[in-house]
């Protein structure tokens, strides 16, 4: 790299300037004071981690998204966390060992090989919050109000959510008895909706026709809440575990109508997103214009049990950065008070008193450039008749 080039950054590192560091930090406390009051307890599992902690549960599917190196001290391979999640289960399982439901928020960057979409970022802030000890569809419902109010926080208008189960296409794969590339073959046509494809591999296969209807049927069940009616009448004839998790879609449906009615909800059987690691419900928000989603989540139950305490969770994450792209600009107006250089015993008590109630103070330095527009001030104070006044900048 010539001398020339020192100030680039890697691909998908950059730099947060002052105003747009600014609005991530508003949001960020916007956001921890959210989880707060509805109960998540916030932690900071560290950024550096043992690989085989990184990769368990969830973290099987994050390899080839970790950033790997060896760990001097005891010659361990270490990784880079590209998700928090397997970190925070560790927390419940080994920390925390309570029996009761136990609530967890975190908000800390990650760092991934590669970014989600083009032009991403690899180091997304994520944040995100997590509902552990608790298998009931109430703790799933829960976690998906909470997103959407964060949502709301943001000032993001519109979203959808859209809702699959990974039970009910794990649930027919074990019914048609099939093996592990049967299934991941399947798994991959249904995730491109590539009709033909799965219709010609399941007349490939030793399947009951009826079953083989039933498999074939996931990509055209999709809607909106009426579909879940549809859905039933084709999986009829299903194992028990299907139609319990026909049975969990309906209660979230019906319970999210009640608590959010104006958010449109768009349920997916053929979504399965995070299928490795998702044991029930999964759930994605989007907006309008953007086909990636701003927020994501499910169930992914008995995560802690390679820690040696299995529980049931749920939760849901999202990248700060990204959802601050997305916000309104509410902050554009220059708001801060000039004060000149002096050691005024009365100009500096005045300072400090500002200062606690929370206003942006800033010092003239002696002989600097600039004034009270130029250091971003719409305000500045003045000696008017022996006494420190606050007077407005002219344009």
């Amino acid at each position: 790299m010539s001398e020339n080039d020192r100030w680039l950054l890697p691909q998908g590192i950059e730099e947060v300037l002052p105003e747009q560091a600014a609005r991530l930090d508003q949001l960020r406390r916007s956001l921890l004071d959210l989880f707060s009051s509805w109960g998540y307890e916030l932690v900071m599992p560290p950024f550096i981690d043992f690989l085989e902690s990184l990769l368990t549960g969830t973290g099987k599917d994050l390899e080839l998204q970790t950033f790997k190196l060896t760990d001097e001290l005891t010659g361990r391979m270490m990784g880079i966390r590209a998700d928090m999640t397997p970190q925070v289960a560790r927390i419940d399982a080994h920390h925390l060992e309570q029996d009761v439901p136990v609530r967890m928020c975190y908000l800390e960057t990650v760092l991934v090989t590669r970014p989600q979409e083009f032009s991403g970022s690899r180091s997304p802030i994520q944040v995100g919050a997590e509902l552990y000890g608790y298998a009931g569809v109430e703790s799933d419902v829960e976690v998906l109000r909470l997103m959407l109010q964060a949502l709301t926080v943001t000032g993001i208008k519109e979203v959808h959510v859209d809702i699959g189960h990974v039970g009910i296409f794990r649930g027919l794969a074990r019914q048609a008895n099939l093996n592990e590339t049967q299934e991941a073959t399947l798994f991959d046509a249904l995730q491109r909706k590539a009709q033909p494809e799965i219709d010609t591999f399941l007349a490939s296969l030793q399947v009951d026709n009826k079953l083989r209807q039933m498999l074939a049927s996931l990509p055209d069940l999709n809607g909106d809440t009426t579909m879940l009616g549809r859905a039933r009448s084709a999986l009829k004839g299903s194992t028990d575990d299907v139609q319990a998790a026909l049975d969990d879609l309906e209660k979230i449906a019906q319970a999210l109508q009640r608590y959010i009615p104006d958010t449109p909800l768009y349920f997916d059987l053929a979504e399965l997103r995070g299928y490795a690691y998702h044991t029930g419900i999964v759930f994605a928000a989007y907006v309008l214009g953007r086909g990636q989603a701003i927020a994501w989540g499910g169930r992914y139950d008995d995560i802690g049990q390679v820690f040696g305490r299995a529980r049931p969770a749920t939760g849901f994450s999202m990248d700060l950065k990204s959802l601050v792209l997305l916000s309104p600009d509410d902050n554009g107006q220059i708001s801060g008070i000039f004060a000149p250089d002096s050691d005024d015993p009365e100009l500096q008590q005045m300072m400090k008193l500002l200062r606690s109630k929370g206003e942006r103070v800033i010092c003239e330095l002696p002989d600097q450039k600039g004034g009270a527009r130029e250091m971003e001030c719409d305000r500045e104070l003045q000696k008017i008749d022996g006494k420190w006044t606050i007077v407005d900048v002219k344009n």
